[in-house]
């Protein structure tokens, strides 16, 4: 289910523009405007829960496809030389939007530490 309110849910909805590279019935893979490596896109489950200890088991198997999904569109999204997953959590990990979402970073050799 949706929020009113949410940014993601909000683009999820069409009410927000967004540069998308894929939808399907279960997630939403859209470009991150403020990119943070030269390829940055946000997977956002369609599903809306502000993170992961919120989510039902069959919300956390949605989840699972959506990560399995990255790897089948490596190519396609041009991650062939490999990316990063990360998953902010909390105010303390800087998450801005309170509907979990899937950072998927790559296009360029990324640097060892995760800040």
């Amino acid at each position: 289910m949706l929020d009113q309110d949410c940014l993601f849910c909000k683009i999820i909805r069409g009410e927000i523009p967004s540069s998308k590279v894929y939808e399907d019935e279960e997630i939403y893979i859209f470009r991150d405007i403020s990119p943070q490596a030269k390829i940055h896109y946000l997977v956002v489950l369609k599903d809306h829960f502000a993170e992961a200890s919120l989510m039902s088991e069959e919300q956390a198997e949605t989840l699972g496809r959506a990560i399995r999904k990255i790897g089948l569109m490596k190519s396609e999204l041009g991650l062939e030389g490999g990316y990063r997953i990360a998953v902010n959590t909390g105010d303390d990990a800087c998450q801005s939007v309170h509907h979990l979402h899937v950072h998927v970073l790559g296009g360029e050799k990324l640097g060892e530490s995760m800040c």
